[in-house]
């Protein structure tokens, strides 16, 4: 199992945020989310927002660090990518 995290850099309700990301399938990613007790509300489209003193809990748990322009490319090539905007059948 191989989850990303990108530095909690992204602003958003007065915090700083990480993306978390899978580059094998949502499941797996929601099953680390699930065991680092992130709410499922968290998930957006292809990732997971994690406030910035979660980063340290995540990276502890196994996720990889990576910047932010790896984590988008790691997506993209997986396939899981779902850009806002883009409605794609079977995943909605």
């Amino acid at each position: 199992m191989t989850v990303y995290i990108d530095p909690p850099t992204w602003p958003g309700h007065g915090r700083l945020w990480s993306h978390l990301v899978s580059d094998v399938s949502y499941g797996e990613l929601r099953l680390f989310a699930d065991g680092l007790g992130v709410p499922r509300r968290a998930f957006e489209r292809d990732h997971y927002d994690l406030p910035a003193h979660r980063y340290a809990d995540a990276v502890a748990a196994g996720a990889v660090e990576v910047g932010s322009r790896e984590l988008v490319r790691l997506l993209r090539e997986s396939g899981l990518r779902r850009p806002k905007g883009l409605v794609r059948r079977g995943l909605s």
